[in-house]
């Protein structure tokens, strides 16, 4: 059995930042913790980054996180809807500067392949996909449940990964 390895999922947004930590060891995922970092009482701008910095920092703090796993930014229609999460997404991988933290990216279409079997599926679909792979009684709040879908979906890949190189070997 390979060892438990924690990830920090982040769901990035410029008013709300989803967060979700679970323990993988390559065959099951455990709940560790999640919630949302809401930056709605900051001005815009460089003080809602200030907040997302600061929380996800102290998330690597106090939960001691050995990979992060964060959405990719999407364009589609509204250039300036990107730029903002972009930025919010920017502050949360600073977060991990001098902690030699890997980064992984994916794609929301990915991770919503990888935890619901289609990549269109609905935020609620991938929200009770969470609640069930993780064995979670308890309601999510739809950005923690995207951000623990996004941790999942790395757990998947990377074990995958390792199957892999273990098989090249």
């Amino acid at each position: 059995m390979r060892p438990w390895t924690r990830v920090l999922g982040i769901d990035p947004g410029s008013r709300v930042t989803g967060y979700g930590l679970l323990d993988t060891n390559g065959q099951e995922s455990r709940h560790v913790a999640s919630g949302v970092i809401k930056t709605l009482h900051a001005d815009e701008g460089a003080a809602r980054l200030e907040v997302i910095f600061a929380e996800t920092m102290a998330l690597i703090e106090n939960y001691r996180p050995a990979e992060l796993a964060i959405e990719r930014v999407f364009v589609a229609r509204n250039a300036d809807s990107a730029l903002k999460l972009g930025q919010a997404r920017a502050a949360a991988i600073c977060a991990t500067f001098g902690t030699a933290m890997p980064v992984f990216e994916y794609a929301a279409r990915e991770v919503k392949q990888a935890i619901v079997g289609k990549g269109n599926a609905e935020k609620e679909q991938v929200q009770h996909m969470v609640r069930v792979l993780l064995n979670l009684a308890d309601e999510l709040p739809v950005d923690a449940s995207d951000a623990l879908g996004i941790a999942l979906c790395h757990a998947h890949t990377r074990t995958t990964g390792l199957l892999l190189t273990e098989a090249m070997s």
